[in-house]
């Protein structure tokens, strides 16, 4: 389905969203979390009959004419994604005068996954489809700007799905000078206001290293980086050279985008040293191929 932007004047004050407010077709049940510009809820589409994920941006922030571009260009650029591994758009229009914008449900975070243990094997089946979706994003002249594990969404049998392009920007070869991102996954230049593919790679990189690392170095790095010991146990020197290269601080020492890191990922032969990770990794992975094709 393609998201169209409607507006239309409503009644309902934000102040009074609670646990069964009905937005149209949608019956709000519980918050998820809550940011600096939105607050996300569970809720179930009674036309559809099945559970949802409903983004409602912060009233302050739609009353603003350039926080509205903002939205429609965040609408515009998700609804013209198709990939398995971004999360699609389902519908975007003011209801009631709240702006909602919807999307399948997940289970959790990668932010909540990385609080629990995870196996060699599920974390590489992930991360190469966060390659993947970023990827296939820079090839179609997005920028992101603000990749961090918040923002990509796990479903059933570790699919995973990249998410919020509220500061994405579709790249020109341009700088904006304006600085974005979350502290502790944005790149140095990005930083300063100089954001390109390669400031993506960098944030994807880092977000690379935490998930088999469990900590974060933090910018500027000094070695020995924390963690790293653990980064390289159980997974290839290739692999390992990969993610350097990824978070390199410098950026013309990175890969350019993010398609380049996957065409990157793809030559590696065996991402992971050990036999039964490989094997599971393998199986896995396959079973992702057989979903996306």
């Amino acid at each position: 389905m393609t998201a169209r932007l409607r507006l239309f004047p409503g009644s309902i004050h934000p102040d009074s969203i609670r646990s069964g407010t009905r937005l149209d077709r949608y019956r709000l049940q519980s918050r998820l979390g809550e940011g600096g510009f939105a607050t996300v809820y569970s809720a179930y589409d009674q036309l559809e009959r099945c559970h949802v994920a409903i983004k409602i941006p912060d009233a302050r922030y739609v009353s603003n004419t350039q926080s509205m571009d903002d939205l429609r260009r965040e609408v515009d650029i998700m609804a013209s994604l198709e990939h398995p591994g971004v999360l699609p758009l389902h519908d975007a229009r003011v209801i009631d005068g709240l702006f909602v914008m919807v999307f399948p449900l997940g289970i959790e975070t990668l932010a909540d996954r990385m609080m629990r243990r995870m196996s060699r094997a599920t974390a590489m089946v992930m991360i190469y489809q966060m390659v993947d979706a970023v990827a296939y994003a820079h090839s179609h002249e997005v920028l992101h700007r603000d990749l961090k594990p918040e923002n990509f969404i796990l479903f059933d049998d570790n699919e995973i799905r990249l998410t919020d392009f509220g500061l994405a920007r579709i790249e020109h070869g341009c700088y904006d000078d304006s600085a974005s991102g979350t502290l502790g996954y944005i790149a140095p230049e990005q930083a300063m206001g100089r954001p390109a593919y390669h400031s993506d790679v960098f944030s994807l990189g880092l977000i690379i290293y935490r998930m088999l690392a469990g900590e974060l170095p933090e910018y500027p790095f000094q070695p020995p980086l924390p963690g790293f010991n653990k980064l390289r146990r159980g997974v290839s020197r290739d692999f390992v050279a990969l993610v350097r290269k990824a978070i390199d601080p410098v950026p013309s020492k990175r890969f350019r985008t993010a398609v380049a890191m996957h065409r990157a990922l793809k030559k590696i032969a065996h991402p992971l040293s050990g036999k039964g990770d490989r094997e599971r990794f393998r199986t896995s992975a396959k079973r992702q191929l057989n979903r996306a094709a």
